[in-house]
């Protein structure tokens, strides 16, 4: 109509009598594509949009409501403390969600109802994260509590890829909501499984016992996927199932991000979603007025198929048995039968040839070492992955290597593909370890990732010992991971490195490896005071090969203490020379190595090749002479 007074309307159902009632029925779509379509830049907060500019926001949600939306969402998809705290206003969590609410509310006027849209936090969770359960929720409470507040009529959470942190959000929107109503949906990959790799279907049976009123899919990929997902889900799943796909994927045009699925094809699909049992059809990135106007005229009146009623439980085959350590590798054997262990951490090469490693390696495995360490892009040059010197030192020096690995430089699901990779490559010792910034060295712009750390990255490797992934699904075989991680007695924080150490062994790590001890009295302090989780050890020995390099170790690395004693004896020896520092400083480790073996839970020396002195370190192994 134009011109004159809007003709009236009568209210629209409430959202529980909407899940409650046998038709198909509409979300709306996309609003930050569309914020940004007309002209809000990306370095803006745009869940703060409610209160600078709540026009733009406000004219969306009216929109949707004329294009035929029977239900909208608040735009509050990251207005969680820790995602409001990249732009300052994590302590306006509660009044953006109120404002975003309100807006929503006031928008629908009564012909739509409103869902507070809370998205995941944007960090990691314990077991994959140091963010504890406890404080995750309490997050998610002042998001969703502020949102029940500013008047909306129950919650969406959507786009969630990780199990455990959608498990965390449903718990506290459970407790915020009361009988109102959550709906909860998660996002998947091309291959209709989740991020983690869980699947999809599963995911969402499971969802429902944990008290979901409705379950679906958003966001990441276009229709087609979605639909092959929920058929599958309707089978399994009694509560209404969701479907709020993105326009395809997008495409890149310009140097811009476009969405090409137009709004017919996206009605299409909305049909076949009803076809197979979908009961809520919306849109997410790229979708606009124009396609929920589509959808809303295609499903107008539909009701959608019924469901097999021999609903199928969610729960894939049961984690297999962990193969016992002593039948894991040869330093899983070592370690289950109290034999000592001996290992020397080696370099990879910075190149592709791995001769000069391989030598090392064998004359390592001459000497009567346990096992060889191939340490993981330390400071400096880029280095041969660890992954393929790993291989290369177990096929051509004959001895088992320890693949160091580190969390800086990938992303959860790129960790998860290497060590399912080192698996299939028969490399069983790992070493976890969280990483240094990559802040030296020729690339002084390379940037970390950090998506989880050594911690949670030992629960991932403990799990598919289980035949588990991170999502839950299993593997055909377990892997045969011994798991070791990294400790540091040293430390100046000694409260979080015990954390820490107890958090790592509480997930499963068979043993830990230490930072150079030169003060052995320390390494008896943590022992103590970590003898309530007494994880096997074995204990860095460093030999020096001169006073720079005892100067060094003292002063520019973080953690490491040398007593003055031995940074004199060092300077007693290089007014010798060359040769007399080098023997004093393997002497000063031959003797660090006799103390250490002495003390319980030791179960041996990981002994450093400084500069690839590979003798050096063979030397602090050579036991006495009768």
């Amino acid at each position: 109509m134009s011109g004159g007074a809007l003709r009236p309307h009568a209210h629209s159902p409430t959202l529980r009598e909407l899940l409650d009632d046998d038709q198909v029925h509409v979300f709306d779509g996309a609003i930050g594509t569309l914020l940004y379509g007309r002209g809000v830049f990306v370095n803006v907060c745009y869940d703060a949009l409610a209160v600078e500019e709540p026009e733009r926001v406000s004219a969306i949600h009216r929109e949707y409501v004329a294009a035929g939306a029977e239900v909208l969402e608040t735009n509050t998809f990251g207005a969680n403390p820790v995602k409001l705290s990249a732009f300052g206003l994590a302590d306006r969590t509660e009044e953006l969600n109120r404002a975003a609410a309100r807006l929503a509310v006031e928008a629908a006027d009564g012909r739509a109802r409103v869902v507070g849209a809370v998205g995941p936090l944007g960090i990691r969770i314990e077991p994959w994260g140091p963010t504890s359960v406890e404080e995750a929720r309490a997050l998610f409470r002042r998001q969703m509590d502020a949102l029940f507040e500013g008047g909306v009529d129950g919650l969406l959470l959507e786009t969630f890829a990780d199990p455990h942190e959608v498990e965390v959000a449903l718990e506290a929107a459970r407790a915020s909501a009361g009988d109102r109503p959550v709906l909860v949906q998660i996002t998947v990959g091309e291959d209709g499984r989740t991020a983690y790799g869980a699947d999809a279907a599963r995911e969402l049976a499971r969802l429902e016992s944990l008290g979901a009123d409705a379950v679906g899919l958003n966001c990441s990929v276009g229709p087609a996927v979605l639909l092959d997902v929920l058929e599958e889900a309707a089978e399994r799943v009694r509560v209404p199932l969701l479907a709020q796909p993105n326009a395809g994927l997008p495409r890149t045009v310009r140097d811009r991000k476009m969405y090409m699925a137009s709004p017919d094809y996206m009605a299409r699909y909305a049909r076949r979603f009803a076809d197979v049992g979908v009961r809520f059809v919306g849109g997410c990135c790229g979708t606009t007025p124009e396609h929920v106007a589509r959808i809303a005229h295609t499903v107008r009146g539909l009701h959608p198929r019924h469901a097999s009623t021999s609903v199928r439980v969610g729960v894939e085959h049961a984690p297999h048995t962990p193969v016992p350590l002593a039948e894991r590798s040869s330093l899983g054997a070592a370690l289950a039968a109290g034999i000592p262990v001996k290992t020397v951490e080696l370099l990879p090469p910075h190149g592709w040839n791995a001769g000069p490693m391989v030598e090392a390696a064998r004359a390592c495995a001459a000497a009567g070492v346990t096992a060889v360490t191939l340490v993981d892009s330390p400071r400096g040059p880029s280095r041969m992955a660890t992954a393929a010197a790993s291989t290369l030192v177990q096929r051509d020096a004959g001895i088992e290597a320890i693949m160091h690995y580190t969390c800086r430089d990938r992303n959860m699901m790129g960790m998860l593909s290497d060590l399912l990779g080192a698996a299939a490559l028969g490399v069983d010792n790992l070493l976890l370890v969280s990483g240094d910034p990559p802040v030296q060295g020729p690339y002084p712009d390379a940037t970390a990732v950090f998506d989880i750390d050594a911690i949670g990255l030992t629960n991932v490797a403990v799990g598919l010992n289980r035949g588990v992934d991170p999502g839950g699904a299993a593997l055909s075989a377990p892997t045969r991971f011994v798991v070791a991680v990294a400790v540091n007695p040293g430390a100046v924080d000694q409260e979080r490195e015990r954390s820490r150490f107890r958090w790592k062994a509480e997930a499963g790590a068979d043993v830990a490896i230490t930072q150079p001890v030169f003060d052995v009295e320390s390494l008896r302090r943590f022992l103590d005071a970590t003898s309530a989780h007494p994880l096997p050890v074995l204990v860095g020995v460093w030999p020096f090969l001169s006073l720079r390099n005892a100067e060094f170790l003292a002063h520019e690395v973080p953690g490491v203490a040398v007593p003055e004693s031995t940074l004199e004896r060092m300077r007693v020896a290089q007014e010798r020379g060359p040769d007399a520092a080098r023997a004093e400083g393997i002497a000063i480790a031959r003797e660090v190595r006799a103390e250490v073996e002495s003390i319980p839970r030791v179960a041996g020396v990981h002994v450093s090749a400084p500069q690839g002195d590979v003798a050096a370190a063979l030397a602090v192994l050579e036991d006495p002479a009768p």
